[in-house]
């Protein structure tokens, strides 16, 4: 039985024998030197049904030895961003560099440790054989006691953002530990500078990917997250992100809702005005015929903007579908050897803008 990995690429069985199946699994850091020889070691240089794997570290303008814990760790390409740009920024560098190096399925992981590299066969395994195109890491934080009540509620938030929006089922939403095959990983574009979880996910939905989860085993927690300084923060900063998602993926039922409802608010005091106009007594109610006719002209400009930015919706869709296509031809031009034998190459270091 064999899968395809791109439109462009060969087919390969799950075993790896008929087809050269190239693992690259990325690490987004920001001064993660006291824990990234730990996750570089843990990560298995040998998973069945994959042909090669190799490691990619993102450094998102790290101000410690993390580079040099890379280098020492026999990382095979490092990402340098000359400044911090978060870790949504850091993400969407990885995956462009990991699909230049010729990558069938890109593993994503955290720098501090959170996540054991043995549940990477696991996590791959749907990918291997084909029932998903994007594979999550299920922490269990309803049952894992590492978690915190605000961690929980993390989960809670984005898997019902994502339920929502996408309409994708996922007990747990925010997780960092996905897998994604090569079509998946082409046609992502993160617009957020704050995390990638739920967009992308969102995303994945409105293009009808397959998502699945399956369950990962967690190391105890280093140090706090520095992804956000509280909860609130957090919930903020996901609000806008869900609201984001509402505008990008679905302005038409969107705007329209919004229009349609402010039109109702507009027309009830419309519809009092008349009442007393009817019977004589219109003049002390000037007010209601005001407030109405603001509501009514509101709701007219919103249901307008609906239908415009579904056709900008429908533009932006057909951009990303171009986009999708010039990185498969940007990546399969590329020289590739995923059936490589013998020494592993030096690091590749790319210095990303």
């Amino acid at each position: 039985m064999s899968y395809e990995f791109g439109a462009q690429r060969s087919a390969t069985r799950a075993d790896g024998r008929n087809g050269a199946v190239k693992l690259i699994v990325q690490v987004p850091c920001f001064n993660e030197a006291e824990t990234l020889a730990d996750v570089l070691a843990e990560i298995p240089r040998t998973i069945e049904g994959i042909s090669q794997v190799e490691v990619q570290v993102i450094d998102d303008g790290s101000t410690d030895a993390t580079i040099e814990v890379a280098q020492k760790a026999n990382a095979d390409h490092i990402v340098r961003q000359k400044s911090n740009k978060g870790l949504a920024s850091s993400f969407q560098a990885g995956i462009d560099n990991a699909l230049a190096q010729g990558a069938d399925i890109i593993v994503n992981t955290d720098g501090d440790n959170q996540y054991c590299g043995s549940s990477i066969p696991d996590l791959v395994r749907p990918i291997l054989e084909g029932r998903a195109d994007i594979v999550l890491g299920d922490r269990r934080p309803g049952e894992n006691s590492e978690f915190s009540i605000s961690k929980r509620l993390m989960q809670r938030v984005g898997s019902r953002v994502v339920r929502r929006l996408a309409g994708i089922e996922v007990p747990d939403a925010v997780t960092g530990f996905r897998a994604y095959n090569r079509d998946a990983a082409m046609s992502i574009s993160v617009m957020t500078r704050f995390s990638y979880t739920i967009e992308t996910l969102i995303h994945a939905g409105q293009s009808g990917l397959t998502v699945t989860s399956v369950p990962v085993r967690t190391n105890s927690a280093t140090r706090p997250s520095r992804l956000f300084k509280s909860i609130g923060q957090f919930l903020g900063r996901q609000a806008v992100t869900m609201v984001r998602s509402c505008v990008m993926y679905r302005p038409l039922q969107t705007f329209m809702t919004a229009g349609i409802i402010m039109t109702i608010i507009g027309a009830l005091p419309i519809l009092r005005f008349l009442y007393f106009f009817a019977i004589g007594d219109g003049d002390g109610h000037i007010q209601s015929l005001v407030l109405g006719g603001v509501f009514l002209l509101a709701g007219y400009m919103t249901i307008v903007i609906a239908f415009l930015s579904d056709t900008i919706a429908t533009n932006r869709r057909l951009a990303e579908e171009a986009l999708t296509r010039l990185r498969r031809l940007e990546a399969d031009r590329q020289p590739h050897d995923n059936g490589r034998q013998g020494p592993a190459p030096a690091p590749t270091n790319i210095a990303a803008e």
